[in-house]
Formats: C-alpha cells, sequence, structure tokens
C-alpha cells in the first residue's frame, strides 16, 4: 500500500523538474540507500532508535519522554515500512523515469497548446502512458506478496517482545524449521507459500489482461 506508489511519486515528482542540475542531485541522494547493505541499514536503525539513541536524544530536546521503540510491537511496522521505503524509492523510480522519457514529446506539446499546465499534463498524459509499466510492475509485486517483504531486515530488527506483530510467515518458518529443528511442518508451509504466491500471480496478471490488455503474458 505505502512502498509501491512511492517510487512512482518521485518519478512524478523528478520528471517536473526544470533544473537539470538539481535533478541529477535529488536522483544520486535518493539512489545511494540502495547499495547500503540491509545488515547496515538495520544497525542504523537499532542505534538511531536506542534508549540513548539519535531519535530519543532529539524527543528529550522537545521535551517527550523517550522510549525503546524496537521493543514497542506498535511501532515495529511503521519502522520497517518507512525504512525500506527509503531503501528502494529511489532505485525504484529508475524503470519509471526511463517509462516516461519514452513518451512522445509532441503529447505534451499538443496539451500545452490546448491550454493544458503541468499538472494537467500529469494526470492525463503522463500516468495514462507510463501504466502498462506500472501494471507489469504491480503483478510482479503481488507474485511476492504472501513472503512479506525483507526477512533480513526482519530477523535483524525483530525480537520475542514484537513476534506478534513483525511476524512473517518466512520469518516463522525459518524459526520453527532451523531453530527449533520442525523441518516436515517448515517445509510444508514453505510449499503452501509458494502456491499462493504463484495463484496470486496468474490471477492478477488474468485480471490485468482483461481490464487493460497489458500482462506478463
Amino acid at each position: 500500500m505505502f512502498g509501491f506508489p512511492a517510487p512512482i511519486l518521485l518519478a512524478l515528482l523528478l520528471n517536473e523538474l526544470r533544473s537539470r542540475i538539481f535533478k541529477n542531485v535529488v536522483q544520486s541522494i535518493t539512489y545511494l540507500p540502495h547499495f547500503i547493505s540491509v545488515v547496515i541499514v538495520s544497525g542504523m536503525l537499532v542505534d538511531f532508535l536506542a534508549s540513548d539513541g539519535l531519535i530519543n536524544q532529539a524527543l528529550q530536546l522537545l521535551g517527550i519522554t523517550p522510549r525503546t521503540f524496537l521493543i514497542l510491537p506498535e511501532w515495529f511496522r511503521t519502522i520497517y515500512v518507512s525504512s525500506d521505503i527509503w531503501q528502494g524509492v529511489g532505485w525504484g523510480s529508475i524503470i519509471y523515469l526511463a517509462a516516461i522519457a519514452g513518451i512522445d514529446p509532441s503529447l505534451y506539446e499538443a496539451a500545452k497548446t490546448d491550454g493544458a499546465g503541468r499538472f494537467r499534463q500529469m494526470i492525463n498524459i503522463t500516468i495514462p502512458c507510463i501504466m502498462p509499466t506500472i501494471v507489469i510492475m504491480l503483478i510482479l509485486r503481488f507474485g511476492s506478496l504472501m513472503s512479506g517483504g525483507d526477512m533480513q531486515k526482519i530477523l535483524l530488527l525483530y525480537n520475542s517482545t514484537t513476534y506478534d506483530t513483525a511476524d512473517v510467515i518466512s520469518t516463522f518458518v525459518y524459526r520453527r524449521g532451523l531453530l527449533q529443528m520442525d523441518y516436515g511442518f517448515s517445509a510444508a508451509i514453505g510449499l503452501f507459500n509458494n502456491v499462493i504466491n504463484f495463484l496470486l500471480l496468474v490471477t492478477v496478471n488474468r485480471v490485468s489482461r482483461r481490464v487493460n490488455s497489458s500482462s506478463l503474458w
């Protein structure tokens, strides 16, 4: 819900920048987190969100009571999703920027002639022209929906106090299969998870083909 639209929105905003230098600087800054290791990102989050970390020190300056965020179940989803968006939004926008670059400039010139502003051009030209790319990326995203995101980051961030909120199927299989050595049960869960992923992928692809003729096959 939050991670998929973020690169699209960033690509649309970058496309509206007229200063090429500023655009390149913003792109470079947003791309950099993608090349940081998940282990390093998780370590940064642990340090920043610790009871004596940077975030709590800033909260103390504002007169807000510090809290240990990583042991509070209600904060785990916010921390995980926001850090995931920060790390992947720039890299994910590349494919949408490439799709935008392939749009015929004459469409924008015709829209300007008709009196359309930049916002109307984005709504009526840019978004419809990149919609096939958005649909394909959405179909691929649905294929990994049941995996629950980055298993490594969850393993590095969660603890026994946040299992109920942070656990996804892949981390549950890891704990049940490798730590508790219940290989048969974890294998059955893994197989079921893969079957559901496959069915989701096929279903979304079929719906997309019928609705707007865009599909993987």
